[in-house]
């Protein structure tokens, strides 16, 4: 009985090594993530469960996790910049924070005139590789009310999505030679920053500075992965639930979904522009 318990524990403990080593939900915001760029800027309020960024002709800021993580889920609810957002720039992105050989997950969400649609750039740097820009207009304000952001990364594919509607979807097509992040762990980060150089409408529309402070607000800071440094076997274990069966492809509901916004809310994609890319890229054939 003595050696059945010792293995039983053992086996445990191995479970728990292997499958529960995530990040969950922080209670508050400094728990799970440190400000990189202008303290002054950024405001807990809340009780520190939210923030508050601020973007005026001083500065603008940012964010990022306290650790990296290899696979996962990561979200936030967002609640962007109000009126006469033209020229400013709010991002929501995972990077392995190095300098050649990058992996990259972007949200950019680009300001506008009053009036007109908010724009979600998204992007994808697999090896060093990007410029792989998709941009859609959204079809709600995202200023009026908290919506929720995410990015699923797992060995199949990777999902960018707002409100649990899928955006975005790079799958993995290693087997046909196309690079896909999967061995560099990645930290969570946000910015809040000028680019009218190039954010709206191609830079034709300039920063107004007299609409001054620019302010846009997080909440529900959520991270399930493997954290890097962690247990070596977390990031391969099939029972994370995020490699589970329902997460490998889109379902259903999502597939019609992903469909509606590619017809009705995408106004660029890198797969169709002749301009940029002569000759059609790789992964474009290969349906991501």
């Amino acid at each position: 009985m003595a050696t059945l318990s010792s293995a039983f524990l053992f086996i445990f403990s191995c479970f728990l090594a292997c499958s529960i080593s995530v990040s969950g939900r922080p209670a508050t915001f400094l728990e799970d993530f440190r400000i990189t760029w202008s303290d002054s800027h950024i405001k807990q309020i809340d009780g520190g469960r939210a923030i508050q960024l601020i973007l005026d002709q001083n500065s603008g800021c940012g964010f990022a996790s306290k650790r990296r993580y290899l696979f996962g889920r990561v979200s936030m609810k967002i609640k962007l910049i109000p009126g006469d957002s033209a020229g400013t720039v709010t991002a929501f992105y995972m990077n392995s924070d190095t300098d050649t050989v990058r992996d990259e997950l972007d949200f950019e969400f680009l300001g506008n005139r009053t009036g007109q649609p908010y724009t979600v750039q998204t992007n994808i740097y697999a090896h060093g590789k990007g410029d792989r820009e998709q941009r859609v207009n959204l079809w709600f304000d995202p200023a009026a009310d908290f919506h929720t952001y995410a990015i699923m990364w797992n060995h199949h594919h990777i999902v960018f999505y707002v409100d649990e509607v899928p955006i975005r979807v790079y799958k993995n097509n290693e087997a046909k030679n196309i690079p896909y992040p999967k061995f560099q762990p990645m930290g969570v980060y946000s910015t809040l920053w000028e680019a009218d150089d190039w954010a709206t409408r191609g830079g034709l529309e300039k920063i107004d500075w007299s609409k001054a402070p620019f302010l846009a607000y997080y909440k529900d800071f959520d991270i399930e992965g493997c954290p890097v440094p962690g247990p070596a076997n977390c990031a391969g274990n099939p029972r994370n639930w995020w490699e589970g069966t329902a997460y490998q492809a889109l379902n259903a509901m999502e597939a019609r979904r992903y469909r509606w916004v590619r017809m009705n809310h995408m106004i660029y994609d890198y797969c169709t522009d002749k301009s940029r890319y002569p000759v059609t890229p790789s992964e474009c054939m290969a349906g991501i």
